[in-house]
């Protein structure tokens, strides 16, 4: 058996696992379940983005390889916000100080690092869809929401920069950002539907 194509199918599995899992959760706000699928999230990410920058054309290699350094950038900073949730909030007694930067709800330092990773992603995502040449239907389609994911960069790296989410963190129970992440997760699922079975069609 190929081993790109294996380690690849397996990276989109995980990708396309870890946010049905994402969506699950949010739905039954059941934290920490979503802070777990979130920390192994990154990894599925890489490998699926590494399977399709290795098999690119040498005149998308660029984009392509943009595309999964920044995949990397990403993971780093998500593994980090969540590990952080799964150990340090969750295990030590924080002070009022501490917690407002730390606690993932409360919309401070820790959630705008959050914010500015899944920024990342979507360059990331972007960059990866450019470098893509579609051989059928379903190419096209990933393709195009990888492309189009792009877009989320924007609202993920302005909007902490103008305090929105500050103003939250004084009231509101989060069912409108638990929505925003399920509607994300309805997005993005097909990306690693199409991403496994674009790496399952290949040299069939």
């Amino acid at each position: 058996m190929d081993m790109n194509k294996m380690i690849s199918k397996a990276g989109s599995a995980i990708v396309t696992v870890t946010v049905f899992l994402f969506a699950i959760f949010l739905i039954f706000d059941w934290s920490m379940g979503s802070y777990f699928v979130c920390l192994i999230l990154p990894i599925g990410f890489i490998i699926m983005t590494a399977g399709l920058q290795n098999e690119c054309e040498a005149d998308r290699k660029v984009a392509a390889n943009i595309g999964l350094i920044l995949a990397a950038v990403y993971s780093t900073f998500i593994m980090l916000v969540y590990f952080s949730q799964l150990t340090t909030v969750h295990n030590e007694q924080l002070n009022e100080q501490a917690a407002k930067l730390l606690e993932f709800d409360k919309y401070g330092l820790i959630f705008n690092y959050d914010l500015l990773g899944y920024g990342v992603m979507a360059l990331s995502t972007f960059f990866t869809g450019l470098a893509i040449k579609p051989k059928n239907k379903a190419d096209k389609w990933l393709r195009a929401l990888l492309m189009i994911h792009g877009v989320f960069y924007f609202s993920c790296t302005f909007m902490p920069i103008t305090g929105i989410f500050a103003r939250m963190s004084s009231g509101g129970d989060g069912i409108g950002g638990r929505l925003a992440l399920v509607i994300w997760c309805v997005y993005f699922l097909p990306i690693g539907i199409l991403s496994f079975l674009h790496f399952d069609s290949r040299n069939r």
